[in-house]
């Protein structure tokens, strides 16, 4: 069974990149979300609230998917943000900003641990973080139409990551800074893989 490690942290601070950088140079494969391929985020953007639920419900399965494709091959896959940022961070975002109503983030609650109970954890998280002003700019400099929070929602976003990541019990997670990374992290690249193969022990 395949390995699974997921790249989670704040809108707009890189994850994207890191994981097609490190799959490059570490030989494994990415698994990336593609805009074309979700329907229901072009729709949830004319209409936040009325989308908000089609939305969560389209991502939570199409993070699964994505997941079962993972286990299903020998390797390692590298998968940008992932099932449980999507609902403990973004459902929770949605919920406050009120785009979803008590029921409907109850919902995704119930879809997410079914999803869960039936999918094994990640192996591995990767935290990749930066200060918001940062991260802020480098939002500003992709300009990417369908960014589904802006850089008003970073502050919040990362209280609510910072607030999730310790009730992570039962899976290692390595702190990424990318406050001084180069786009393509060759920097720091070296390191995060032998830090990957000690905790994921492959060496």
């Amino acid at each position: 069974m395949g390995k699974l490690i997921t790249i989670v942290g704040n809108s707009g601070v890189g994850k994207s990149t890191l994981a097609k950088n490190l799959c490059d140079a570490a030989s494994f494969f990415p698994i990336l979300e593609k805009m074309e391929e979700r329907p229901f985020i072009w729709k949830f953007h004319q209409n936040r609230k009325e989308f908000a639920l089609a939305n969560q419900v389209d991502y939570f399965l199409f993070q699964a998917e994505q997941e079962k494709l993972i286990r299903k091959n020998d390797g390692i896959g590298v998968q940008d943000s992932g099932l449980d940022q999507a609902f403990h961070v973004f459902s929770k975002r949605f919920h406050d900003k009120g785009y979803l109503g008590d029921d409907e983030y109850l919902l995704c609650k119930r879809l997410y641990e079914t999803l869960r109970h039936f999918l094994p954890s990640p192996d591995l998280i990767i935290h990749l973080y930066a200060p918001y002003s940062i991260i802020a700019e480098r939002m500003e400099k992709r300009q990417r139409s369908l960014d589904i929070e802006r850089t008003q929602d970073l502050h919040a976003l990362g209280i609510i990551i910072k607030e999730w990541l310790p009730t992570i019990k039962t899976v290692p997670i390595i702190q990424v800074n990318a406050e001084h990374a180069d786009p393509s992290y060759s920097t720091i690249m070296d390191g995060l893989i032998a830090d990957i193969h000690t905790k994921l022990k492959l060496i």
